[in-house]
C-alpha cells in the first residue's frame, strides 16, 4: 500500500477526507451476504457508529456522502447527530457508493455456501478483482461506478475546500482507496475496512494522502 502517496487534483485548497464502513449489520452479525439487501445496522452496529461520532465530534464536516441503503445512512446519521462542529451539512445519497452487489448470493449464510460450492470457490467469489458471483458484481465492476463518482461528487467538495464525510460499505469503499493510493488489484483484494472504523485522509494543493 502506498501510504502518504496519491492521486494528484489541480486545486490549491485543503480539506479533510473521512472514509467509514458503516457500523455492523444485522447480516455482518449472522454471517451472510448482504450486498444490496437493505438491512439495518445491529446493536453492536449502533455503538460503532456513536463511537465514530464521539471520535469526530470536534471535526467539522461540510458534505456527506452516502448509498442508497439504510445502514449506511444510519451510520452517518448517528455520526452526525454526535457531531458538535458542524452546522448545516449536506447529505448527499447516491446508489453508486452502494456495497458490492453480490447476485444469487445475497441473504445466504457465508459458511453455509462454502459447505455447498466449497470454500475455495466461495473464497474467489468474495476476494478476486474481476471474478464475480453468480448475478453479481466484481470488485472491478463496483469500481467502474464508485471511481466517477469519487471525481465527478467527491473531489468538486475536496477542491472547494470542503471537509467530506463518506458513510458507505466495504467493497465500495475498497474500490475508493484502491484509486486514493494508487494500490494494484492484487494488493486492494487483501484490504480489510473494518465496520465503524474512519480512515482520514488530507487532501492539500491538489494531493490526497492518508494521515
Amino acid at each position: 500500500m502506498s501510504q502518504g502517496k496519491g492521486v494528484s487534483y489541480r486545486g490549491f485548497t485543503m480539506s479533510s477526507l473521512i472514509l467509514i464502513r458503516h457500523g455492523q449489520s444485522v447480516w455482518n452479525a449472522s454471517n451472510r451476504f448482504t450486498g444490496w439487501t437493505d438491512v439495518d445496522l445491529s446493536e453492536k452496529g449502533v455503538l460503532e457508529a456513536e463511537q465514530a461520532g464521539r471520535d469526530l465530534s470536534a471535526f467539522r464536516i461540510d458534505v456527506v456522502h452516502t448509498s442508497d441503503l439504510i445502514r449506511a445512512q444510519r451510520t452517518a446519521e448517528i455520526i452526525m447527530q454526535l457531531n458538535e462542529s458542524s452546522e448545516g451539512a449536506v447529505t448527499k445519497y447516491d446508489w453508486r457508493l452502494n456495497e458490492r452487489n453480490y447476485g444469487s448470493l445475497q441473504g445466504l449464510n457465508k459458511a453455509e455456501t462454502a459447505e455447498k460450492h466449497g470454500a475455495h470457490q466461495v473464497h474467489i467469489w468474495r476476494r478476486s478483482f474481476d471474478v464475480a458471483p453468480p448475478d453479481g458484481e466484481s470488485l472491478q465492476m463496483t469500481a467502474e461506478r464508485t471511481i466517477p463518482y469519487y471525481k465527478e461528487e467527491i473531489i468538486p467538495d475536496l477542491l472547494g475546500g470542503r471537509n467530506v464525510l463518506v458513510s458507505a460499505h466495504g467493497n465500495s469503499l475498497r474500490s475508493i482507496v484502491m484509486h486514493i493510493e494508487n494500490m494494484s488489484p492484487k494488493e486492494i483484494v487483501s484490504l480489510e475496512i473494518p465496520t465503524g472504523s474512519p480512515i482520514h485522509y488530507l487532501f492539500e494543493e491538489g494531493n490526497v494522502r492518508r494521515i
